[in-house]
């Protein structure tokens, strides 16, 4: 049996973030063209060197971006809205970072999740243009690592259906002209590889785990049906990951020489159909074993057990050792983490460490042997001692999670009954207008956090240093005109990392970055250790803030499942009992807000839908133990406490229901880039309880004037009573700078108040 080693995908950042660097070094105009995509060339190849170094037989090149790969496919097949014509004088990288970012005229393309995970990717728009391949960038990638480091690569590019899959723009009569169009530039792209000697060609179709209509089945036979007839040479490693692959039977048939599914977050899915239905004895089996979405080093023998149970099942005569998908979901390397106890960092596996596990467990499924002696119980032992580290075995927060009542999960009154409590205790205008919480954290916030981490300043001074910027963007607040206020979080990093450093059994990295979007980098925490409370996280600087203004100041948290899902989570326990540790936690943080005196509370909760099994009929246990979550912190206030919450790119039609069952009195929503979709589903579904819709995007630097904003906020008139609607930017501001926040703000004031007037000079006649 050939057994061979790979990675589905590795990830583009460079170990000190190297990537982010230089993209944003060109965007502030300090790099020319060529520097960059030099320094970007350099980056590539050092990449590929150190997978070379680490062992791997077959190296991937595409999992590469000069910020989004659908972005990439995108502009090379040219499938660029016409709102960018403006630019065409422009250079490509340009009219690229403008598609990404928006541009000072032209808004930027929609964002959203990329399946379950926290990244971001960008949405094609198909406008029914004549689409042609522009430029091969994959060809491009190949051809550096064949000339200049003698590797013949594995060449991957997203799959036809899941590229269109996941683009906008087409409905059901012009779906098949899309498709039409994709065919013969994906025959294109892959035949141009073949041509300069790619052996495999990797097409990535996590789309193909989702649930799929016996119509859309079709298509996807239809699909490879034509791609291998018209690329007849081209060997295709149809890889699938995130779940198991559906309609088994019929899609493990397709014409293609490889199939690889995921063997951990699809295992039990995959085995059974490959036990009911076996598996092509002409196709290699691609088995995904080692998880690439979390941190934690593999138990080498169960590895080991579960290959082999695979290659029995499947009789497969030649089988790649893999990732169960691309590993940029996972930091780079654990060798830069120097103060992290060792009872866990012997417990972490970043890229670099997974792939050294994939080489491990290669060699024994082929010589029966390890590399190392040891290997199997080293595994085992390091697995041990974090099971039974203390951190793991908090008997106060277990006596708390056992005395959970069902009374725990609601809010003493209904919303409708609240609102007016609310309401007469609040004192809002009509069209209250607010922020979603942060305010720009400038280079000078940056650096006195770094020095005041590194002992260069005293506490004292970074307090003193944080007031004065609170106090700034307070008198900043009463200038712009705004309704609610927000302290700013210049105290915080990251949404999740700031509470995670005040909680018990959390721990954080010093270098392990992984992707949010474009160059957003996080260093996600880790859940290693039972949560608890211990002290008041937030009080103190919401209370500064409230004392230097008499507008309310709103209390700002992350919501337990956002604290859940933006962090490498234990895998001892179920994530449903860290999700209400995490709730229980800052249920008692709320409580304290609360009988402070501040009115109104904010608990985010942008990854809600993030945790979402891909396949729909597997949602509603995940569903009613995070939404759970939510109510079991929030639902203990007063009726007259407001509990706000926010979310980032969620498809409302598919998710209302559970929107309306978290309670929340008011939720804002980032809707800037698909406002007309939502506008739309709201009039399909309408929704119940307080609503903001985002007015503009805070991911461009662009500040949209009164008229573009009065435009969405007439729109959303028609779909939310002017009782329960509030106006709010998309989402936080911290990446932006000052001048353009204020300006948008403060344009976003002017709006609302025009509204405001329209709407009340309307009732009076």
């Amino acid at each position: 049996m050939e057994v061979i080693s790979t990675v589905v995908g590795y990830p583009y950042i460079g170990e000190q973030r190297q990537w982010k660097k230089i993209v944003e070094s060109f965007w502030k105009g300090d790099l020319s063209e060529v520097q960059f995509h030099q320094q970007m060339k350099e980056l590539r190849l050092h990449n590929l060197k150190r997978q070379q170094g680490l062992g791997i037989d077959y190296i991937t090149v595409g999992d590469f971006t000069l910020y989004d790969r659908m972005l990439d496919l995108a502009f090379m097949f040219g499938i660029i809205p016409e709102r960018y014509q403006s630019l065409n004088n422009e250079t490509a990288l340009t009219r690229y970072y403008a598609m990404a970012r928006g541009a000072k005229n032209v808004i930027a393309c929609e964002m959203t999740k990329w399946f379950n995970t926290n990244y971001h990717y960008i949405v094609p728009e198909f406008d029914g243009k004549q689409l042609k391949l522009k430029e091969n960038i994959l060809l491009e990638y190949f051809l550096e690592a064949k000339n200049e480091l003698n590797i013949i690569a594995k060449p991957t590019l997203i799959g036809p259906y899941t590229f269109m899959d996941l683009s906008k723009g087409y409905d059901d009569q012009t779906k098949a002209i899309f498709i039409l169009q994709l065919l013969p530039l994906y025959t294109e792209v892959i035949q141009q590889l073949v041509d300069a000697g790619a052996e495999w060609i990797q097409l990535e179709e996590p789309s193909l785990t989702k649930s799929l209509s016996d119509d859309e089945v079709r298509l996807v036979e239809q699909i490879y049906s034509k791609l291998a007839e018209s690329v007849p040479s081209a060997k295709i490693m149809l890889q699938t990951y995130f779940e198991a692959l559906t309609s088994y039977e019929r899609l493990s048939n397709l014409p293609v020489a490889g199939i690889g599914l995921d063997f951990v977050h699809g295992k039990k899915e995959n085995k059974e159909a490959i036990r009911k239905h076996g598996f092509p004895n002409n196709k290699v089996l691609a088995i995904g074993c080692i998880n690439g979405r979390d941190i934690w080093s593999s138990n080498l023998a169960e590895v080991v057990s579960e290959i082999e149970s695979v290659v029995y099942l499947s009789k497969a005569q030649s089988v790649w050792i893999e990732s169960s998908c691309s590993l940029q979901h996972v930091p780079i390397t654990t060798r830069n983490e120097q103060k992290l106890e060792p009872v866990l960092l012997n417990a972490l596996s970043f890229a670099d460490e997974k792939i050294s596990e994939i080489v491990h467990v290669t060699h024994y499924i082929k010589h029966g042997k390890w590399i190392k002696e040891k290997a199997v119980s080293e595994s085992m032992e390091i697995i041990e001692a974090l099971a039974t580290h203390p951190i793991r075995n908090n008997k106060r927060v277990q006596e708390i999670m056992q005395s959970i009542t069902a009374n725990d999960f609601s809010r003493a009154l209904p919303y409708d009954q609240r609102r007016l409590i609310q309401q007469q205790v609040l004192g809002l205008p009509l069209f209250p207008t607010t922020t979603i919480g942060s305010f720009p954290q400038s280079s000078e916030v940056k650096k006195t956090r770094a020095a005041w981490r590194k002992k260069q300043i005293s506490d004292t001074e970074y307090e003193a240093f944080i007031e004065k910027e609170t106090a700034r963007w307070i008198k900043l607040q009463e200038e712009i005109g705004l309704d609610i206020f927000v302290h700013g979080e210049f105290e915080r990093t990251d949404m999740v990392e700031f509470f995670g450093e005040k909680l018990t059994g959390f721990a954080f990295t010093q270098n392990a970055w992984v992707v949010s979007y474009g160059s957003r980098c996080v260093k996600p925490p880790i859940i290693y250790g039972d949560v608890e409370w211990t002290s008041p996280m937030t009080l103190k600087e919401v209370l500064f803030a409230q004392k230097l203004t008499d507008a309310h100041v709103k209390g700002m948290l992350t919501g337990p499942v956002t604290i859940l899902n933006w962090s490498f989570v234990r895998n001892d326990v179920p994530r449903e009992v860290v999700a209400n540790q995490i709730a229980i936690a800052l249920r008692q943080e709320i409580l304290e807000l609360e009988r402070s005196g501040i009115a109104i509370i904010q608990v985010d909760e942008p990854a809600l839908r993030e945790g979402l099994p891909l396949r729909k009929e597997n949602w509603s246990d995940y569903l009613a133990w995070a939404v759970n979550a939510f109510k079991l912190a929030t639902s203990s206030v007063k009726n007259e406490t407001q509990i706000h919450t926010h979310m980032c790119y969620v498809e409302f039609n598919d998710f209302i229901e559970p929107i309306e069952s978290l309670d929340a009195d008011v939720i804002s929503l980032e809707t800037s880039r698909s406002h007309g979709e939502l506008i739309y589903s709201l009039q399909q579904h309408p929704y119940e309880l307080g609503i903001g819709l985002g007015v503009y995007d805070i991911h461009s630097p662009r500040v949209p004037d009164v008229s573009e904003m009065m435009e969405i906020l007439n729109a959303s008139l028609q779909v939310i009573p002017k009782e329960r609607f509030w106006i709010n930017p998309d989402c936080g501001l911290k990446t932006r700078q000052e001048p353009e926040t204020v300006a948008a703000l403060t344009n976003m004031v002017k709006a609302a108040k025009l509204l405001r007037h329209e709407v009340l000079s309307n009732n009076v006649n």
